[in-house]
């Protein structure tokens, strides 16, 4: 069997490109890898009818690449280059200490989080991601092959975008790949509306993928550094060097750009509005049409920004280990200590301020008027402090268990649709004609699978597979 391998790569000064595409034809199979320098990347392989049209396709792949700047290269001369990461630097609040009930040590510094009534999630930049309930303990956790940029939550699915560019699926027993990034975005942030996923990047670009996987357009900002991006139906908020911009989330048009004094380094969003955390110590209020609302002032650069009820009142995290709290109209109400290093991400929730830390902790401080006001004058209780189990948590995998059993759960099928692996409901009840989010590196042609459950999405047109997936033999 005769085999032809070229291999090329990318590489950019100054924090650019880092890339490598490989292509290798081996009789009527054309099998491409690519990835970040120094990774083993990511494969997918097609099969041609013939060598000849195997070669044809080869060949313009890599034409394709060297008029993108490609380069021949070898294999191993060039080492990996360090994934982008938001400066982290932190300093010691000389403010009065907020009333933390408990910190739970992840042991690395943590961007990701996300509160609901069931669970409090943190992700961390060595790829694991801890659940645990609302006393802090651990209930289930994962180890991701790469650091944890972000944790969203659409609907009841929870997605932890990670620097190996895969953005997984943690609502099963294992870690699923749910989206697989294009290889020339480099993933600052995302969030998920309704399988709708955004990415913002480090060129200050914004890219939507639906909820097949499908890249539906991308937009090149003002600014650079996106290191915010919210959605909703209407639109997309994507915060960069410039300021903050808004993009229809269908056709990628933009409807609104509004400057900011600094970069924009975190954002969140509410029915009505957006906030934009920036490093000239301010957080910016946005309504949804982009008219500019009140601006609130903190003493340093700010990490990340919160609400609550509605706007009712605004917090912030700056770099130097504080959190604020203003009212909704740009007031400063107080100023506490974290305690456990600066705020990388934070979320309200039932009277809680939630936060994830340079220092790699998961805090839980009480937000009521009177655990605040004990604070202020120096009283605060004890933290309990809860350390990470040993061990590593449950790691992504595409291996199946399989069933023979399909009295419950809801059958579903992998067919090709073109050069495409597609999936549609066998069981009845369901419209086939519909396609079904499901994870991309399980996909067998031919193969049906029993899923846990199937859902129709919000807005209708496709299902979502949620749960424990089963392969059916």
């Amino acid at each position: 069997m005769s085999e032809a391998k070229t291999y090329l790569e990318l590489s950019e000064a100054n924090g650019g490109s880092h890339k490598f595409y490989e292509v290798t034809v081996k009789d009527n199979e054309l099998t491409i890898r690519y990835g970040r320098i120094g990774d083993s990347g990511q494969t997918q392989t097609k099969t041609f009818p013939t060598p000849d049209k195997a070669k044809a396709e080869a060949s313009k792949k890599i034409k394709e690449k060297l008029k993108k700047g490609y380069e021949v290269a070898l294999m191993g001369v060039r080492q990996k280059r360090p994934v982008t990461r938001r400066q982290i630097s932190s300093t010691v609040s000389k403010a009065k200490q907020a009333p933390i009930l408990w910190k739970f040590a992840s042991n690395s510094a943590a961007f990701g989080v996300f509160i609901d009534a069931k669970r409090c999630w943190v992700g961390n930049q060595a790829g694991q991601v801890f659940a645990l309930n609302h006393q802090g303990e651990v209930v289930n956790r994962f180890k991701l092959p790469d650091g944890v940029k972000c944790l969203v939550a659409d609907d009841v699915w929870i997605y932890a975008g990670c620097d190996d560019g895969n953005v997984y699926d943690l609502t099963g027993k294992l870690p699923r790949v749910s989206y697989k990034i294009d290889e020339n975005v480099d993933i600052f942030w995302l969030d998920i509306k309704d399988g709708l996923l955004a990415v913002s990047d480090a060129n200050g670009g914004v890219t939507t993928i639906d909820h097949d996987d499908e890249s539906q357009w991308t937009r090149l900002s003002q600014g650079d550094s996106g290191w915010m991006v919210r959605c909703d139906e209407s639109g997309v908020y994507h915060g960069h060097s410039k300021g903050v911009t808004m993009y229809d989330h269908q056709e990628g048009r933009m409807l609104w750009h509004q400057k900011t004094q600094g970069s924009v380094l975190f954002g969140w969003q509410e029915a009505s509005a957006v906030y934009a955390g920036t490093s000239n110590h301010k957080v910016y209020s946005f309504s949804k049409d982009g008219k500019v609302g009140s601006i609130y002032q903190c003493d340093a650069a700010v990490y990340s920004c919160a609400t609550a009820l509605n706007g009712k009142y605004v917090f912030a995290g700056d770099n130097s280990s504080s959190i604020y709290c203003f009212d909704q109209l740009g007031e400063r109400l107080w100023k506490l200590a974290t305690g456990c290093g600066s705020a990388l991400s934070m979320q309200f929730f039932d009277h809680h301020i939630y936060l994830v830390t340079t220092d790699g902790y998961l805090a839980c401080i009480d937000a009521s008027e009177a655990a605040i006001h004990s604070a202020q004058t120096g009283t605060v209780p004890e933290a309990v402090v809860i350390k990470a189990p040993s061990g590593e948590g449950v790691a992504p995998s595409s291996v199946l268990e399989t069933t023979t059993n399909t009295s419950s759960g809801v059958i579903v099928e992998c067919f090709r649709e073109g050069t495409k692996l597609r999936i549609r409901v066998v069981s009845q009840g369901y419209n086939s004609n519909w396609k079904v989010q499901f994870p991309k590196d399980i996909r067998v042609e031919g193969a049906r699978y029993l899923v846990q459950e199937i859902r129709e999405s919000a807005s209708g047109g496709f299902y979502r597979a949620y749960g424990d997936i089963h392969r059916i033999v």
